[in-house]
């Protein structure tokens, strides 16, 4: 039986972080989808496509590196559900810190209640990117900050041609 780890999130961009937790998923499964939350409430500083597009130029190296299948899609319902209809047994969510770990363990448990199938597991990134966040990242590049240090230089590439508009 294939081990699918589904990893949710809005990858608004892809950082370095979101890269870590992905290549620690790797060692759990066979394949690795990655997902695209759609909040249509929500205005994010890149598109879908766009984002699809700096998940498959930055996460499908890290899969392929690996070992492991990998796909992108998006959602736009609960990522519960999402993970089944991927196929998933395994939901992966990382873990920053304290306040992600409690927010993260009540998810978890509503989670098991409507898809006890699906298997929540808390991945911390290593030490040297725990504390980057894609809205950190947002932030520091639409002042003027470099970025380089916390996504893949693609993605720092993109930044820097959306804010020069």
């Amino acid at each position: 039986m294939q081990r699918i780890a589904f990893y949710p999130g809005s990858f608004d961009p892809v950082t370095n972080g979101h890269l870590d937790v992905a290549a620690r998923a790797c060692r759990l499964a066979d394949r690795l989808v990655v997902a695209i939350g759609v909040h249509h409430g929500k205005a994010p500083m890149f598109s879908v496509e766009e984002r699809r597009e700096m998940l498959g130029e930055t996460l499908a190296v890290v899969a392929e590196k690996a070992g492991v299948a990998f796909e992108v899609r998006t959602f736009d319902g609960l990522v519960v559900q999402a993970a089944r209809d991927a196929g998933a047994s395994i939901l992966v969510r990382g873990v920053r810190d304290g306040t992600d770990f409690d927010y993260e363990v009540q998810m978890a448990g509503m989670n098991a209640e409507m898809a006890p199938d699906v298997t929540t597991v808390l991945l911390p990134p290593s030490a040297s990117v725990r504390s980057i966040s894609a809205t950190f990242v947002r932030q520091i590049a639409s002042m003027g900050g470099d970025v380089s240090s916390f996504a893949p230089p693609s993605v720092v590439a993109r930044l820097a041609r959306r804010l020069e508009k």
